[in-house]
C-alpha cells in the first residue's frame, strides 16, 4: 500500500504510456454479486469491514446498527496494460481491502458496512482526454456498481436508511448512484446523506440534494478535496476551483477557518493509532485548505493530499455519520 502511494507518479506515467484501445482489451469477467467473494465487506461476516484503530471508546457497532453504509472504494489499479482490473488479482483485491480498512470502517459505528468489488477504471482512464476509452472503461466500472447497489437493495437493505459514501473513482460512481435512484426518486427518503469525497462536484450537483450546510443535516451531500495551504485552484487545480466545498471540521459550506483542535482525530497508514488535532481545515473556491498534518504518514503529492482525503478527517466523519444517523430516526420517529 504504502508503495503503491510513494510510487504513484510512476504509475501514472506507466498507465498513461499505455495506449492500447477499449475494444483491444477483453473486458474482465463481470462480477455476480450473489457469490459473497465479490463483496470486501459485508456486515453478517469478519471483513475490513469491521476494522477499527486502537482506542477504548471506539468499536464496532455493525450489530446493532439501524442504517446501511454502501461504499465505493478510489482508484487502485495504477499501472495497467488494458482499461480495466480483473477481480481475480489478488494483488488489487488486497489494495481495495485496505481502502476498506482505511476509510468505510469510519462509518461501521452507525452502518452495517456494504462495500462490491467492482472491475475499476485503471488510473490512465482519467487522462484519457483525446479518445473515449477512458469513458468507457469508467462506464463499465459503474456498470458493476449499479448491479450490486441493485443486488444490495433487493437483498439486504429492507428498507433501512441508507449512506451512499465513496472517494476519488468511488466518488465519481457515488455520483452517479445519486442521480440514478435518489435525486427526485423514491428511495430519496431513505438517504440519510452522501459522502462522495476526493472528485470535483458542483454545489448545484443535483436537483434535490442539497450541499450540505450543518453537522446533522439529512438527505445531502458532503464534499471536498483536500490541497496544501494557500494552494490556488485555478493555478495548480483547476478541475477543482468553485467546486463543492463542506469544511470537515465544522461541516459548514462557507470559508471559516477551523483550528486544529477541532480535529478530533486523523487515521494514518498503519492503522497503529488515532492522530488528534492532525490538522486544520479551510474551505476556498472550491477546495480544502489544510497546513502540514502535525503526524507522520499522510502522505502529499504535488500541492494535493488526495490519498489522505479521508485519513485526515477519520474520527470527525466516524462522529458525523452516527449525528446524522441519529438525526435521520428521530425525524423518523416524530
Amino acid at each position: 500500500m504504502r508503495r503503491s502511494l510513494l510510487f504513484l507518479f510512476l504509475c501514472i506515467g506507466l498507465a498513461c504510456a499505455s495506449r492500447r484501445s477499449f475494444d483491444k482489451c477483453p473486458a474482465p469477467p463481470a462480477p455476480d454479486y450473489a457469490d459473497l467473494k465479490n463483496w470486501i465487506a459485508l456486515p453478517f461476516r469478519a471483513d475490513a469491514g469491521d476494522t477499527v484503530p486502537p482506542g477504548k471508546d471506539i468499536k464496532d457497532g455493525q450489530a446493532l446498527a439501524e442504517a446501511d453504509v454502501f461504499y465505493i472504494h478510489p482508484t487502485v489499479y495504477l499501472t495497467a496494460k488494458q482499461w480495466n482490473a480483473d477481480l481475480s488479482w489478488a494483488d488489487i483485491n488486497k489494495k481495495c481491502d485496505d481502502c476498506v480498512r482505511y476509510q468505510a470502517s469510519a462509518f461501521n459505528a452507525c452502518c452495517r458496512v456494504y462495500a462490491p468489488r467492482y472491475r475499476q477504471a485503471a488510473l490512465k482512464s482519467f487522462f484519457d482526454t483525446v479518445k473515449t476509452d477512458g469513458k468507457r472503461a469508467l462506464a463499465l466500472a459503474y456498470s458493476d456498481v449499479k448491479r450490486a447497489f441493485e443486488y444490495y437493495l433487493k437483498n439486504y437493505n429492507n428498507g433501512r436508511p441508507i449512506i451512499i459514501a465513496g472517494h476519488s473513482q468511488g466518488a465519481a460512481h457515488s455520483a452517479s448512484l445519486l442521480k440514478e435512484f435518489f435525486d427526485g426518486k423514491p428511495l430519496m427518503k431513505q438517504l440519510v446523506a452522501a459522502y462522495p469525497i476526493g472528485f470535483p462536484a458542483k454545489v448545484k450537483e443535483f436537483v434535490t440534494i442539497p450541499l450540505a450546510d450543518s453537522a446533522a443535516q439529512t438527505g445531502c451531500f458532503v464534499t471536498w478535496n483536500t490541497v496544501v495551504w494557500g494552494t490556488k485552484p485555478e493555478k495548480n487545480f483547476a478541475r477543482y476551483k468553485n467546486s463543492a466545498c463542506v469544511n470537515p471540521l465544522t461541516w459548514r459550506r462557507d470559508t471559516v477557518y477551523a483550528p486544529a483542535s477541532m480535529n478530533k482525530g486523523g487515521l494514518p497508514f498503519g492503522f497503529k493509532q488515532i492522530d488528534p488535532a492532525v490538522c486544520d481545515a479551510k474551505c476556498y473556491s472550491g477546495v480544502l485548505w489544510v497546513h502540514r498534518p502535525s503526524a507522520k504518514r499522510y502522505y502529499g503529492m504535488a500541492k494535493s493530499y488526495h490519498l489522505v482525503d479521508v485519513n485526515l478527517f477519520y474520527m470527525n466523519i466516524r462522529e458525523n455519520a452516527c449525528q446524522r444517523v441519529k438525526a435521520f430516526l428521530e425525524a423518523g420517529k416524530r
